[in-house]
C-alpha cells in the first residue's frame, strides 16, 4: 500500500461517512465491462462541481490491491446489478474488487507542490518510480528511466498489469495555458503510457477525469485510443455526468425540499436520451443548507467567465444577449482545439463554456443555451463587471426596466422595451407574439437577481405568458405578464383578471403583493404600450 501505487480506500470512505452520497457505482460496472478490451481507456471530462474527484476516489477504492473495501461497496448498486448482464456483472465484481495494481495521481497535487511548474512532469515520474522500485526492486534499477518503460519492464518480469487513474488530467492545460513546451512534454508522457503496441503488455485499463477533452494538434487527437465522454457527448456515461431527475427527487423527499425549486435552480443540462441532468455540487449544498441559492460562486468566480464574455468575435454579443433572454444558439463544435487559448470564433468560445459548465449543449439540435437560473446569475454578474459596453448597457437597461415596472410607470416600461427591441432584434424578425416574448424576457434579464421566472403556464383555455416569483431574499412584488400582438395592453390585464391567472402565484406558494403587467405591440404604429395594475395580495384579487 503506497501513496500512488495501490493506495488505500480512505478518500472514498470519507465520502461515504458524510452521509450525503448518491450511488454512482454503476460507473464501476461499466469500467469492469471494458477492462482489458479495446475500450479499456476511458476519459470522462466534466466541469468543476460535477463529481469528477468522487468518481476517481471510488474507482481507486474498488480496484486497488492496497484497499480493503468490500464493506464499503456491499450495500451499493455495483454489488447488486440487474438486467441481462446481471450474472456477468457479479462475476466481474468479484474478479476486480481490490485485485488490481493501481497507479493513481491527481495532477493538481503535483502542480501545487512543484517549486516551479516546469518541475511538474519530472516530479511526477520521480515519485511514481520511487514507489515502483520499492515494490518491484528486481524489475527496475536505480538508473533514470521513463515511467512507461518501467511499467513495461515490471510487466515483462512479473506478468502483472496496471490500472491507471488520473484525476484532473488536464490541469496543466488550464494552469499553464501558454507553456506549450510543458504541455508537449506531458502529452508525450501520456502517449508513452496509453498509445502504441507495447501498451497492452502492461496496461489493463485507465480512467482519466478532467474538464477539457483530450488536447488536439491540428485535426488529430494526441491519444486516439481513448474512449472520450464529455458534456458534449457523454454517451453511455450520461447518467454519471451529474444527478438524474430521480436522484434529485429522492434527495428532495429525504430532506423535505421543494423539487420544483430544485429543478428551477439546478436543472437544465441536456443529453441524448436524458432530458434532465443537475449540477451535483449545487444540489447537495442546497440539501445540506436547506436553502436554494447560488452555490456556483463558492467554487468558481465569475472572472473566468468574464474573460470569454469580453472576447470580440463576430456574433458573440448578439448570441449572448439572445441566450440571456432564454433563446438558444446553434453552434459548430468541430473547430474547438480542446484548450483554453486557441479561440478563433464564437463557436469555440461557446464550446469551451459547455465544458466549463456555463452552457448546456443539445446534441440533437446542435444548440447551446444557459441551463438554469443559477448559471444565468453568473452571466449577469460577469457582464456587469466586464468590458463589453453593449452588454453592460443591456443589463443597465434591464435594471431600469425592472425599477420602472415596480413603480408602475407604464410609459417608461413601454419606452424601455422598445429600446431593448431596437438593440437586439432586427425588424424583419419581429413579427409575432413569440418574438415579443423573447424581447421581453431579454429585457428583464437582470430579474435573475430577484426572481424565479416561469413561462407559458397552462391556464385552461390559454397560457400565462410570464410569471416572476420573487426569491425569498427579495422584497419585490410578483409580476404576472400577459403579452399581446396588435391588440391592447389594457385587454391583456383584463384577461389576467377574467381568467384568474393570479392563481398560479398561489400554486407556487406565493401570497404577497402582485403586479399585473400587460404589454402590447402594434404593427401599425410600431410602438409598444404597457398597462400595470396591482399591488394587492394575491388572495384578495
Amino acid at each position: 500500500m503506497g501513496i500512488y501505487l495501490n493506495p488505500p480506500a480512505d478518500g472514498f470512505a470519507d465520502i461515504l461517512k458524510d452521509g450525503f452520497y448518491v450511488d454512482k457505482t454503476g460507473l464501476i460496472t461499466y469500467t469492469n465491462q471494458v477492462m482489458g478490451t479495446s475500450r479499456k481507456l476511458t476519459c470522462f471530462s466534466r466541469p468543476r462541481r460535477f463529481g469528477k474527484s468522487y468518481a476517481a476516489q471510488m474507482l481507486v477504492a474498488f480496484y486497488s490491491k492496497g484497499a480493503d473495501s468490500r464493506h464499503l461497496f456491499e450495500s451499493l448498486d455495483v454489488a447488486h446489478p440487474s438486467g441481462d448482464r446481471c450474472q456477468q456483472s457479479l462475476a466481474e465484481y468479484e474478479q476486480y474488487l481490490n485485485k488490481c495494481d493501481v497507479l493513481f495521481w491527481d495532477m493538481t497535487w503535483f502542480i501545487s507542490n512543484a517549486e516551479k511548474i516546469e518541475d511538474t512532469i519530472p516530479n511526477l515520474q520521480s515519485r511514481l518510480l520511487e514507489e515502483l522500485r520499492k515494490e518491484f526492486p528486481d524489475c527496475i534499477g536505480k538508473e533514470k528511466i521513463p515511467l512507461p518503460e518501467a511499467l513495461l519492464s515490471i510487466s515483462a518480469h512479473t506478468g502483472r498489469k496496471f490500472y491507471i487513474i488520473i484525476d484532473e488530467w488536464d490541469a496543466l492545460f488550464r494552469e499553464a495555458k501558454e507553456h506549450t513546451e510543458l504541455q508537449k512534454a506531458y502529452i508525450q508522457l501520456l502517449r508513452g503510457l496509453f498509445k502504441g503496441g507495447q501498451v497492452a503488455r502492461f496496461l489493463t485499463g485507465a480512467y482519466m477525469t478532467g474538464i477539457l477533452p483530450i488536447k488536439k494538434y491540428g485535426t488529430q487527437s494526441a491519444l486516439t485510443d481513448f474512449c472520450e465522454y464529455t458534456m458534449l457527448e457523454p454517451g453511455p456515461l450520461a447518467e454519471y455526468a451529474g444527478f438524474t431527475e430521480n436522484e434529485v427527487k429522492n434527495l428532495c423527499d429525504q430532506y423535505q425540499m421543494d423539487f420544483r425549486e430544485a429543478r428551477r435552480w439546478y436543472d437544465g443540462y441536456h443529453f441524448h436520451g436524458m432530458e434532465h441532468v443537475y449540477s451535483p455540487n449545487s444540489v447537495m449544498k442546497a440539501m445540506i443548507s436547506r436553502r436554494f441559492n447560488n452555490y456556483w460562486t463558492q467554487t468558481e468566480t465569475y472572472e473566468s467567465l468574464m474573460v470569454y464574455i469580453d472576447l470580440n468575435f463576430d456574433g458573440l454579443k448578439d448570441a449572448m444577449v439572445d441566450m440571456l433572454g432564454g433563446n438558444r444558439c446553434r453552434i459548430d463544435i468541430g473547430s474547438f482545439q480542446n484548450d483554453m487559448t486557441s479561440m478563433k470564433n464564437k463557436d469555440d468560445v461557446f464550446t469551451l463554456l459547455v465544458h466549463l459548465g456555463y452552457l448546456a449543449y443539445d446534441a440533437d439540435h446542435r444548440e447551446v443555451y444557459i441551463p438554469n437560473e443559477e448559471i444565468r446569475g453568473e452571466f449577469i454578474r460577469g457582464i456587469r463587471n466586464g468590458r463589453r459596453e453593449e452588454l453592460v448597457k443591456a443589463v443597465e437597461l434591464s435594471d431600469r426596466l425592472l425599477e420602472a415596472t415596480v413603480r408602475m410607470d407604464s410609459d417608461t416600461v413601454a419606452e424601455l422595451i422598445s429600446e431593448a427591441h431596437m438593440a437586439s432584434t432586427s425588424p424583419r424578425h419581429y413579427n409575432n407574439e413569440q418574438a415579443l416574448r423573447s424581447v421581453v424576457i431579454m429585457a428583464y434579464l437582470s430579474s435573475v437577481d430577484h426572481y424565479m421566472r416561469f413561462e407559458e403556464l397552462a391556464a385552461g383555455r390559454g397560457y400565462v405568458d410570464i410569471l416572476f416569483i420573487p426569491k425569498s431574499t427579495s422584497e419585490k412584488p410578483a409580476l404576472l405578464m400577459e403579452l399581446k400582438w396588435d391588440k391592447s395592453a389594457k385587454g391583456a390585464v383584463t384577461q389576467i383578471r377574467d381568467k384568474d391567472y393570479t392563481r398560479f402565484a398561489r400554486q407556487f406558494g406565493y401570497e404577497g403583493d402582485l403586479l399585473l403587467v400587460g404589454i402590447n405591440y402594434s404593427t401599425k404604429t410600431g410602438k409598444h404600450t404597457c398597462k400595470i395594475e396591482g399591488f394587492r395580495k394575491t388572495r384578495d384579487i
